[in-house]
């Protein structure tokens, strides 16, 4: 017998759960073809904008079920610097990246990743640009809040973090 959880995400659709047409084709073109349990629990509160903190496995689906809201957020207010996400490795970062630009291709999201090891100011031309999600580690990211000219966070709707349970469970 099912567990609740999987009785209830294997009843749900991306469609049911309250994503706009634009992300339902991106979801589809990317082959998700139904929700994981991550996205089932996290996806309607956020959409909703009510601040979510999710845990689950590598590979269970995390990046779609924050970077979903963001991205539907995005569409109904397309404006300048719009999220950022701090992820804890260069690796990580372009991984999620990649995940903003599939998703939000159809939409014109346009995204900017800020890691060590790359040159700062390709990434200060990259920031000029007004990317709409910026995903960066702890570090670059402090670099460009100090040292870029123009580039700050007070207009941001949406920080993501992905390493916050490592952070609280320290």
């Amino acid at each position: 017998m099912p567990s609740p959880e999987e009785a209830e995400t294997s009843n749900a659709s991306f469609k049911s759960l309250g994503l706009i047409d634009p992300l339902l084709q991106a979801v589809e073109q990317m082959k998700f073809t139904t929700p994981t349990a991550i996205q089932v629990q996290a996806l309607p509160p956020a959409l909703e904008g009510r601040d979510i903190i999710g845990v689950a496995a590598t590979g269970s689906g995390k990046t779609a079920a924050f970077a979903l809201p963001i991205l539907q957020k995005l569409w109904d207010d397309p404006k300048g610097l719009f999220a950022c996400v701090i992820a804890p490795t260069r690796e990580l970062a372009f991984q999620i990246s990649e995940q903003f630009e599939a998703l939000g291709s159809a939409m014109g999201a346009r995204c900017a990743v800020l890691i060590g090891g790359v040159d700062t100011i390709s990434q200060s031309v990259a920031l000029a640009k007004r990317p709409h999600i910026i995903v960066a580690t702890p570090g670059r990211l402090s670099y460009h809040l100090e040292n870029t000219k123009g580039f700050n966070l007070r207009n941001l709707k949406y920080l993501a973090s992905t390493f916050m349970c490592s952070l609280l469970l320290c």
